[in-house]
């Protein structure tokens, strides 16, 4: 059912992309036959995606049976010691990076206590969700296994409408309406691969123990690094495999994001990046800010001009120190730190522009996961240091999929 749609996305794709070169070259009955059967296939779509959308909610809702986790557990446990490779399927990592607690829950339905010899390394109770950057918790994920590349088409103009007096425009040729515009957002696999590393009296623990203390470790490094590119994309200069936030473009080679002008985090900041978001008649109601801790504070800071007074009120999540609203007046903007972006309230302006803190709607950015996470236990990597290394590979992609789906703050180049 998920490679039917798959294959319907492409297909898509194809003929959005058709279409448009017909509406170029003047084809207008031709370009407007292809658009029929692009709102055709869009219904199907959308009926497919109601149904697998159902299907991931009962996976990821469905408990696990307790003697069925914990024999798997031992299983695993002893392919890592040996030094063998395990696999996670795509949904298991969806459900251990994107179901707040599951890897907890899953560790201790394996294990049946969380107790460890001391120096065994870090702490497992220490939840993915804190300490990690949240937006992977809040991007749109799509299954992509199997596929070479994916094309996600979207709309940058729609048509616009032209209209006349009746009485003067009878008998004359009518004005053309503008043309619709389209883009094409690549997502490609990009392979990414985690290095994480635990004490190695972790292997004086039992087989299931061993696999749960890996398992947490190993999701912790895929979430982590995944949330690096989902801001900065592959880090490739040219011929990116996975675009970032930062660095979206579609096909034709434009940017999918847009770019805010900024030389400070001051009192219009927050005001100028929300006006900033979306078209003549939209703020935004989904939109979130991704910023530096330093950024954070600078804008806590801030007080007025007369006044001891803060600006702006910051109110962290109780239940996820990552995240939380900024606050000022009846202005209340969502907020997630993210380590991975540049502090605006350290840059100065040079012969390049400084990306800094990004704003918008996380669902306008898509992550593919394109497979299983290999995971495997090393002993010789930190063999002097007495640690074992937990090597990760995975298969993964990203772009955002929505015409200026993001504000950019950048502070521009000198010159």
């Amino acid at each position: 059912m998920r490679r039917k749609m798959i294959d319907l996305m492409q297909q898509r794709a194809q003929l959005v992309e058709k279409a448009e070169a017909l509406l170029k070259d003047g084809r207008r009955e031709e370009y407007r036959a292809e658009m029929d059967k692009v709102a055709a296939m869009n219904t199907e779509i959308q009926d497919l995606q109601k149904l697998l959308e159902e299907q991931d909610r009962k996976f990821m809702e469905k408990p696990a049976d307790p003697a069925e986790e914990k024999d798997k557990a031992a299983e695993r446990g002893s392919a890592l010691m040996k030094g063998q490779e395990v696999k996670f399927s795509v949904q298991e990592v969806r459900k251990a990076l994107f179901v707040p607690g599951a890897v907890e829950k899953s560790v201790t339905l394996a294990t049946g206590t969380l107790a460890q010899p001391t120096g065994a390394g870090t702490n497992i109770r220490d939840p993915l969700g804190n300490g990690v950057g949240a937006i992977i918790d809040q991007v749109y994920v799509q299954d992509l296994t199997g596929m070479a590349s994916y094309l996600e088409p979207y709309v940058i103009s729609e048509f616009d409408a032209s209209g006349a007096d009746v009485a003067t425009a009878a008998g004359t040729a009518r004005t053309a309406s503008s043309d619709p515009t389209y883009g094409v957002a690549k997502i490609s696999p990009y392979e990414l691969t985690t290095t994480s590393y635990v004490d190695r009296n972790i292997a004086r623990l039992t087989p299931a123990n061993y696999y749960a203390k890996t398992f947490a470790m190993a999701m912790r490094a895929l979430r982590r690094d995944t949330v690096k590119m989902i801001f900065n994309g592959d880090g490739q200069s040219t011929n990116n495999d996975m675009f970032g936030i930062k660095t979206a473009k579609n096909v034709a080679g434009s940017t999918i994001f847009s770019t805010l002008n900024v030389t400070a985090v001051d009192a219009d900041l927050l005001t100028n990046l929300m006006f900033a978001y979306g078209g003549d008649e939209e703020l935004g109601g989904n939109c979130r800010l991704y910023l530096n801790k330093a950024d954070l504070l600078a804008l806590g800071k801030l007080r007025g001009t007369n006044e001891k007074r803060r600006l702006f009120d910051i109110v962290p999540d109780a239940g996820n120190p990552n995240t939380g609203t900024i606050r000022e007046g009846g202005t209340i903007v969502p907020y997630s730190i993210a380590s991975n972006l540049t502090a605006l309230s350290s840059s100065s302006a040079g012969s390049s522009a400084i990306q800094t803190m990004v704003y918008g709607d996380p669902m306008n950015y898509e992550l593919g996961l394109f497979g299983d996470y290999t995971v495997r236990v090393d002993e010789s990597v930190k063999a002097v240091e007495r640690m074992l290394t937990i090597l990760g590979d995975a298969m993964v992609g990203g772009n955002l999929i929505v015409d200026k789906g993001f504000v950019v703050a950048t502070v521009a180049a000198t010159g």
